[in-house]
Formats: C-alpha cells, sequence, structure tokens
C-alpha cells in the first residue's frame, strides 16, 4: 500500500518509520511511503509556502498553489488526498481497516501554521481526517498515527496473523488486560482463569472481561454482548484480581443495578 506524505519537516516522518514493525513492514514492500515537501515547488528565494491570512488573524496561511502542485506531483489517477484538519472525519480502528482492506494509494496532506487556505480543500482534497478532538502544532504526528495503524493491518505486517483483529476496538471494545510473569507482581495476582489452561474457557474469560471493561471505562461505545453472563464471571473474582484489570467491585454492581 502507498502513502504519500506532503510535508514541511519529511524527516519528521521518515525518523519514526525507520524504527518498529512499520519499518519492517517497509522493508517488506506490505507499505510503501514517500514524502513530497511543497517547498520544492514555490519560485521565489525564499521558498515561501505561507502567506498572511485575510481579514486578519493570529498566524500564516499556507498557501494554494505550493500545496497543489506537491499533491499532483504524487498524485495518480487511483490515489485519494486526504487533508489532516480539524474538522474532518474522527479516524477510528475501523476506518484503518477500511483503507487497509481496499489498498488505495492514499496522500496525506499535512498543514501547518494557522491553516491551509480552505480553497484547496474545495478543489484538490477527497476528504478531510481529523485524529480527535485536540490541536497540534502539524499535521505530521496524525499521519504516522494513521500510516501506522493501517500498515499493521495489512497481512504478514504483524508476527502473530491474529494480533491485529483481536486488539483494542477492532471489534467495537476493549482489549482484556494482558499479564506475563511472575504470576503475582506488587501484591497483585494473575486472574485464575488465565491460568486454567483451557483455551475454550480462557477465551470465554477475555470476552468477559473486554465487555465489561468496555462498559465501565466506554460507555460511549455500543457493545453487544451477554453483560449478565460475564457479570456473573467477574463476581467470582477476588478483590486483588479484579483490581489487577483494573476493575473495582462497585464498577460490577453498578452494571448490574442497570439491568434491573
Amino acid at each position: 500500500m502507498q502513502f504519500t506524505v506532503v510535508t514541511l519537516f519529511p524527516n519528521l516522518i521518515e525518523g519514526f518509520l525507520a524504527e518498529g514493525l512499520v519499518a519492517l513492514a517497509r522493508d517488506r514492500g506490505l507499505v510503501h511511503v514517500t514524502t513530497v515537501n511543497p517547498r520544492a515547488f514555490t519560485s521565489d528565494a525564499h521558498h515561501t509556502v505561507d502567506d498572511k491570512a485575510f481579514g486578519g488573524g493570529d498566524g500564516m496561511v499556507m498557501k494554494f498553489e505550493p500545496l497543489a502542485a506537491a499533491i499532483e506531483s504524487a498524485r495518480t489517477p487511483e490515489s485519494r488526498v486526504s487533508v489532516l484538519t480539524p474538522q474532518g472525519r474522527r479516524w477510528d480502528q475501523k476506518l484503518a481497516r477500511e483503507w487497509s482492506d481496499a489498498g488505495v494509494p492514499r496522500i496525506l496532506v499535512c498543514g501547518r501554521y494557522a491553516g491551509i487556505d480552505q480553497r484547496l480543500i474545495e478543489r484538490v482534497a477527497d476528504d478531510e481526517i481529523s485524529l480527535g478532538d485536540f490541536v497540534l502544532n502539524g499535521g505530521e504526528i496524525a499521519a504516522l498515527a494513521i500510516i501506522e495503524s493501517v500498515a499493521r493491518l495489512r497481512p504478514g505486517a504483524l508476527g502473530n496473523a491474529v494480533s491485529g483483529a483481536r486488539d483494542s476496538f477492532s471489534d467495537g471494545r476493549l482489549e482484556c488486560p494482558q499479564f506475563t510473569r511472575p504470576r503475582e507482581v506488587g501484591g497483585l495476582p494473575v486472574p485464575a482463569p488465565l491460568l486454567s489452561g483451557h483455551h475454550r474457557k480462557i477465551r470465554e474469560f477475555e470476552d468477559a472481561v473486554s465487555l465489561v471493561r468496555t462498559r465501565i471505562l466506554r460507555p460511549d461505545l455500543d457493545v453487544a454482548g451477554d453483560i449478565r453472563n460475564a457479570l456473573g464471571q467477574l463476581a467470582e473474582l477476588s478483590e486483588l484480581e479484579l483490581e489487577a484489570l483494573g476493575i473495582e467491585r462497585g464498577d460490577l454492581s453498578r452494571l448490574q443495578a442497570g439491568l434491573k
């Protein structure tokens, strides 16, 4: 899958992508990432890519012409142009999966300064993407988050083929917490059901924890599941086992009360 990042700071992109699993995915040819700098498409001595805003304002605005030329230099008939803006569609795991499955070449446009001339968005972009309801100095971090979340879903990108399918949000809910040796740390034990060796029961327990934690921590997520059964499984745990899972007994009681 091909990503092109239009950015004034290509080293920010290349530095991040030189490490970790995304770097391995690039080496294996599973994902291709290139950068284009709008300054290369200016004609003045200072390579100016911004100017004062009409109507006044507290910052400079990225100009239409250099950005449009940079995008066109990378654009193909198949590619889609996404500008990273606060007003865009909220990025989530579902959208990451859609992009990964589609495999369409993506051009990610990173704004800087006080923003981008709106006419570029209207005339050149196919859509707008937002990483969340917060402000960054530019779109590079958002672009990297998008690239990594898509790249890790490409076949062969992860060491374990089922890892991507079991991650948080892959099925609309939070993943069950993970534990490793030793069996007890800081007075907190690994919950006993995870030590049973019975794979089906372990999976059922993990599903129950996933459902309950999602209802507690992310009530905004509309997740389906047998919450009564899940609460029944967790009710049998000790206080320390619940604490190890990041759950309080009172949380279970509140969920139980909501079923009446």
